[in-house]
């Protein structure tokens, strides 16, 4: 398996940063997670592109998680790509259906498939999903993605796994729904100084991560709003103080294999 960020940032762009967005690939399957503004040129960037994907799956419904969604459905329709579903959060099919109200002329312009999920398992696009809700300030849900197709015989510890924490503030049953992850994915929009809700700074992060005791690969860190330019290095070192696992930042771009 494959991931790829597409986009690192959050709501306040910076210019070197698009917002949220994720690509999996497993073999000829792929999946886009969230579609914030920007994302559509990170996924230009990629082999696969707007015209490979044809599945997209939102963690929540704010602006810097799903403004490039218009911009992608226009973008198929014009590539002769007219096949897309849209899955995420109840309210969802609410969500597309008002996009496609503003925008009357891409009304029946695409063969569009809406699903809603809720916490627990399902399968999509090639991928097993389980979901968990997160607190965020919006109904906001965690995924834990895994191949669908797996080699026979192949154990659990064989099964590349990849856990996105969406928007969320720090908790320990977070950390336990990613327990096993070769790649856990979490927010950390903002340094130590900054008093914030709904998401974690970093030393918060290296607490609960090391109170849940859970078996992770490696965390990447995501969602950076520009207060945490030039202080990566400082961030890491806050986190460190009391998680000792391998720790990251990730960047727009950053392609991984995931085994």
């Amino acid at each position: 398996m494959r991931l790829t960020f597409l986009g690192t940032g959050a709501a306040m762009p910076t210019g070197d940063r698009f917002q949220t967005g994720l690509l999996l690939e497993s073999g000829e399957d792929r999946l886009l997670v969230d579609c914030g503004s920007g994302v559509l040129h990170g996924l230009a960037r990629t082999p696969v592109g707007y015209e490979g994907v044809d599945t997209v799956l939102l963690s929540h419904h704010h602006l810097d998680h799903v403004s490039d969604l218009p911009v992608l459905m226009k973008a198929r329709w014009l590539a002769g790509e007219t096949d897309l579903t849209i899955a995420g959060p109840p309210g969802t099919r609410e969500l597309v259906e008002g996009l496609l109200d503003v925008h009357e002329y891409m009304q029946d312009r695409l063969d569009l498939t809406l699903r809603e999920v809720d916490p627990g398992a399902f399968t999509l696009s090639g991928f097993d999903v389980a979901a968990m809700e997160t607190r965020h300030s919006m109904y906001c849900l965690a995924y834990r993605f895994t191949p669908a197709a797996v080699e026979d015989g192949a154990t659990d510890d064989a099964v590349p796994t990849v856990t996105f924490s969406a928007d969320t503030e720090a908790f320990e049953e977070l950390v336990a729904f990613a327990d096993g992850s070769a790649v856990f994915v979490h927010d950390c929009s903002f340094p130590d100084e900054v008093d914030v809700d709904n998401h974690p700074t970093p030393s918060i992060l290296g607490e609960t991560l090391t109170a849940a005791d859970a078996d992770l690969g490696r965390v990447y860190l995501t969602h950076r709003y520009p207060h945490t330019d030039g202080r990566h290095e400082e961030m890491l070192d806050s986190l460190g103080e009391h998680y000792d696992g391998d720790v990251r930042f990730a960047s727009d771009g950053l392609s991984v294999d995931v085994s």
